[in-house]
């Protein structure tokens, strides 16, 4: 890293500095009174050691616990960098007021007496949040414990204790939580980088911590006890930019599925809340575990050992029970035991006694010595199908615990991980602390360590779907659909927020989901037109734009052979719907071909409060809520995303052919899960979606019927909700020309562009990557593909990388010629752009046009400047940032030119300076 880079980390992480090392502070509402917060604050900063001034405020006492009292915030000496508030509730806006007027950085809020209580609190509330907004000040709670920071020997709580310094950082929206963690990591002697009670998050909320520990050299692991996810989109950003570097441990209140809510669409009712963020989790890296032991049980393992590559577990025991019940445990959580190789086998059959169990778990019976031991997890070890071991020892007459925990640690030192459960209390604690001391983790019991091992595998492969390539779906690069913009329209025009089959399936064509041709009939003979076409057998469907569970109102005929049987059809249809439904409801048939029935499948999405729209994958059919073998994820997807979201269903093992069955088109299944996730996000007015059944066949992948609902005109675009995880940025795409007339398209970078990607760097000079770098950067290491990844991965709410691609025959299939890349600066609301071009296609215009839209780009996303760092011998990118408009200095203490452009000064800079399309 250069000194560049090492000094923009530390500004983005500087927002919360004033909490965590605050080298003054002002206790507001300290007392002399025993047992009250004020008090417990006071004593505990004070105990603590912290080096800086502590500053007591109370306007009824000139002295607390020896020291000067001020009677308010103004009157302080100087202004502190932290004010604690532990005043009544009704007091706090007027001090964060006063707070803001003093010009204090941050403000910890212990009050509580906020929405909690009611309405009256609530107003409390949103008094505070507008008033850290306009000034800027940032603050925790309130309602919260406060905030322990050992390494800065900071203890601005109400606890009883300290935590022990460490290096994992527990941030807890729960202050009781808080207190039993504590107790909890003083008896187990687990310490801490830092501990944070955040309380209501009325403005310090998930992502503001998780980016502040992501980037604190002192945080190994960031444990999260969560009771709600605030702003969904920041949270999912903040971890999807962290995870890769570090793990978040989650644990998450409330659980159970809230009650059904009242829906219309079958994948409403089957999106459980909880299931929602268990995707969420998934999809940005985090690992979520449901106990508290679990929590702390991962930041140790995952901070020790390397993760799995894959889900199969080979158990070493001495005894058999212990091995059969980490084997449940394993296979409940959804792990395997590894199938050990026949060579492996035999090596064990030479080395272990006759009885011993010949298959996994390997029991190598109660007096095997350690040397045998050790030999057994050796070859267990170097299975090619084993992707983990755990030792399980049981205390016996003829074995040494010591022993073999001193040749696992010795000589189990493995790419896979190694975990052990060496059972038996007080005569286990050598060999314990022999394991724990060197990098290997120990459980008391084998069922924890089985499920240890899960939840890491879990975890590995919810980073592996970050940084894997998809494959590129070419028919989905192209503009918006306007045509379902204008379906959805006249339906909301007509008043309608139902849409008919055929209008949803029309929706589903225009975004390249293969539908079956349908039509609708609003007599008799229309029907039997339409079915003599089609040719028999045909299917007869209610058409209706005000019920959408038609098999509900009898409303489905199937396997109809006959024009009479058509004629009959049309008339049971329409009886029944009156029936059932009552008049008004039937407004005719819809008719289809009788396709050969493979798998149902059911895709669909709905919304979430906090996520918006999510997806729904699974079997489908009538009986799609009885059987509930379904996923969930949240768009967009990219087709590496869209098979794993299939992957967690039973139905795609089916999928991939069983009992003689062919296997399904999964690649066309795939990108018709992307399409699909793209008509969610670029069409906000749908509020349900189904594809029940999306058949999949010899004859093909169709939708044999579809319901949309939307969101009623009246509901302001504004308040559309939005998907989480923000999609690709269509609006910066569009073609341009060079000035010797080469046509090239510039947009936004994918997930896909990496090995086109590795052509661009292969074809960059050394000049040319010492300039973008301001460093000399190897080949292989700019196209590793772990760096790559992010590179291309991006998330477009943090920056946003431009490429400039070549044309071939009008199709973006050239190569990458230069890239663009804005990097938001989030704390202080500005962005850093970089270039960098290839030298065949320098000194045409392209630099400039690219740095021209980056200049755009800031603009449209609300930045209020964006800079550079240029080498001082790069004059051509110094004229040119000259030119439009930046300021560029030298900057001594990086030694590096600095180009700043203001917003203000942005506004009159042109965005193309020739031909764009």
């Amino acid at each position: 890293m250069n000194t560049v880079q090492a000094s923009e980390r530390r500004k983005r992480a500087a927002s919360l500095h004033p909490f965590l090392y605050p080298k003054s502070i002002a206790v507001i509402g300290a007392t002399d009174a025993a047992g009250k917060v004020g008090h417990i604050v006071m004593r505990n900063l004070l105990a603590a050691s912290f080096s800086g001034e502590v500053y007591p405020v109370n306007s009824a006492r000139n002295r607390v616990i020896g020291r000067k009292a001020y009677p308010n915030v103004s009157s302080l000496p100087e202004t502190p960098d932290l004010a604690v508030i532990v005043t009544p509730a009704r007091t706090v806006p007027g001090i964060i007021e006063e707070c803001a007027s003093k010009q204090i950085p941050a403000a910890l809020i212990l009050s509580a007496g906020f929405r909690e209580t009611g309405a009256a609190g609530q107003k409390l509330e949103q008094e505070l949040r507008t008033q850290a907004q306009r000034s800027g000040m940032r603050v925790i709670g309130p309602n919260c414990l406060g905030i322990m920071s050992p390494a800065g020997h900071l203890n601005a709580t109400f606890a009883a204790s300290m935590a022990l310094p460490g290096h994992v950082a527990f941030l807890s929206q729960s202050g009781a939580l808080c207190t039993a963690v504590l107790d909890w990591s003083l008896t187990e002697n687990v310490g801490f980088s830092a501990l944070i009670s955040l309380g209501s998050m009325v403005d310090v909320g998930w992502a503001d911590v998780i980016r502040h520990f992501g980037h604190d050299p002192a945080t190994k692991c960031i444990v999260i006890y969560m009771e709600t996810v605030g702003d969904a989109r920041s949270f999912v950003t903040a971890a999807r930019e962290v995870a890769l570097k570090k793990p978040i441990v989650v644990i998450k209140a409330g659980r159970s599925e809230a009650a059904a809510r009242a829906t219309v669409s079958h994948t409403g009712s089957l999106a459980g809340s909880d299931a929602v963020l268990d995707a969420a989790f998934r999809r940005c890296g985090v690992l979520r575990v449901k106990t508290m032991a679990d929590v702390f049980y991962m930041a140790d393992v995952l901070g020790k050992q390397p993760r799995p590559s894959g889900p199969k577990l080979t158990i070493v025991t001495n005894a058999g029970g212990p091995g059969v019940l980490a084997t449940d445990t394993l296979v409940e959580y959804g792990g395997s035991l590894a199938e050990l190789s026949s060579s492996t086998i035999e090596e064990l059959d030479s080395l272990l006694p006759a009885h011993w169990s010949h298959a996994n778990p390997i029991d190598v019976l109660g007096d095997a010595s350690a040397e045998t031991y050790f030999n057994a997890t050796r070859l267990a070890l170097a299975d090619p199908n084993t992707d983990g071991l755990l030792a399980i020892v049981t205390p016996q007459g003829m074995t040494s615990p010591s022993d073999i925990a001193h040749s696992l640690v010795k000589h189990c030192k493995s790419p896979k991980p190694v975990l052990a459960s060496f059972m038996g209390g007080k005569s286990m604690h050598e060999a314990e602390s022999i394991l724990n001391s060197g990098g290997i983790p120990s459980f008391p019991y084998p069922d924890s360590a089985a499920r240890v091992f899960e939840y890491m595998w879990q975890y590995s492969r919810n980073l592996n779907s970050l940084y894997e390539t998809p494959v590129l779906d070419e028919e989905g690069l192209g503009p918006t659909s306007t045509s379902a913009s204008t379906i959805i329209q006249t339906a909301l025009q007509d008043g309608r927020t139902v849409l008919s089959e055929v209008e949803s399936k029309q929706i589903l064509t225009s975004y390249g989901i293969p539908v079956v041709e349908t039509v609708v009939a609003k007599d008799e003979e229309e029907a039997v037109g339409a079915a003599v076409r089609f040719g028999f057998p045909i299917v007869l469907k209610l058409h209706s734009e005000t019920i959408t569970h038609k098999t509900d109102v009898g409303g489905v005929v199937l396997n109809i052979a006959t024009e009479g049987a058509v004629r009959d059809a049309f008339r049971s249809i329409r009886q029944s719907v009156d029936d059932k439904a009552g008049p008004g409801h039937f407004q005719g048939v819809s008719v289809q071909r009788m396709l050969r029935r493979g798998y149902e499948l059911i895709l669909g999405s709905s919304e979430d409060p906090q996520f918006g729209p999510v997806l729904l994958f699974g079997l489908g059919g009538e009986l799609v809520e009885v059987f509930r073998d379904r996923a969930l994820g949240l768009p967009p997807l990219n087709t590496t995303l869209a098979r794993r979201l299939m992957e967690q269903t039973r139905v795609f093992t089916a999928l991939k052919g069983v009992r003689g069955r062919a296997s399904a088109d999964l690649e066309l299944l795939d990108r018709i899960l992307v399409r699909f996730s793209r008509l969610v996000v670029e069409q906000p007015r749908i509020r349900e979606i189904d594809i029940n059944p999306l058949s999949t066949s010899e004859q093909g992948i169709f939708a044999l019927d579809a319901r949309i609902i939307l969101h009623p005109a009246s509901l302001p675009e504004e308040q559309l909700p939005r998907s989480a995880i923000r999609p690709y940025p269509n609006q910066y795409s569009c073609e341009w020309v060079t000035r010797n007339g080469h046509r090239l398209r510039i947009r936004p970078i994918r997930p896909e562009d990496e090995p086109k990607m590795v052509v661009f760097h292969r074809k960059l000079s050394d000049q040319a990557v010492h300039m973008r770098y301001l460093a000399g950067i190897s080949y292989q290491q700019r196209t590793a593909h772990e760096r790559l990844t992010r590179v291309c991965a991006i998330d477009y709410e943090l920056e946003m990388a431009l490429v400039a691609e070549t044309l071939e025959n009008g199709t973006s299939r050239g190569e990458i010629v230069g890239v663009g890349r804005l990097i938001r600066e989030v704390d202080m609301n500005s962005g850093e752009f970089a270039l960098v071009v290839t030298d065949d296609f320098q000194r045409r215009g392209l630099g400039a046009e690219l740095l021209r839209r980056l200049i755009e780009v800031g603009r449209e996303e609300g930045l209020d400047s964006i800079r550079g760092w240029i080498a001082p011998s790069n004059v051509a990118m110094q004229d040119l940032s000259r030119k439009l408009g930046f300021d560029v200095r030298f900057n001594r203490a990086e030694e590096l030119m600095e180009a700043t452009l203001c917003a203000r000064s942005a506004a009159g800079v042109p965005i193309a300076s020739s031909p764009t399309k």
